[in-house]
């Protein structure tokens, strides 16, 4: 599987590496291409995953705010109502594109 943007490449695992929550898949962070992510100041709140924390996209001189987010410690009992720990797994949202 391959997330794209803007033309790029930004991650690409198999799908067994892959986590498949809430309809969105999430990649082990080892599979990013990290020059694209760019930390951000951006943070949401899910009630049963925990506190998301956000990364811009930034390739080809454009940037996609809160592009890719992901959870460094996921709220108590959400690893085992996942399956898998999922902890700083990155999903994709804001035009990225997940393609086998």
């Amino acid at each position: 599987m391959k997330a794209i943007w803007n033309g790029e490449i930004i991650a690409k695992a198999a799908i067994s590496d892959l986590i498949r929550i809430e309809g969105n898949w999430y990649f082990p962070p080892k599979t990013l291409e990290w020059q694209y992510f760019e930390e951000s100041d951006h943070h949401t709140n899910c009630p049963w995953k925990g506190l998301a924390s956000y990364y811009d996209i930034v390739v080809n001189g454009r940037t996609n705010d809160f592009g890719a987010w992901y959870y460094e410690e996921p709220k108590a009992g959400s690893i085992d109502r996942v399956g898998h720990d999922f902890s700083n797994y990155v999903a994709f949202w804001n035009g990225v594109e997940i393609v086998e």
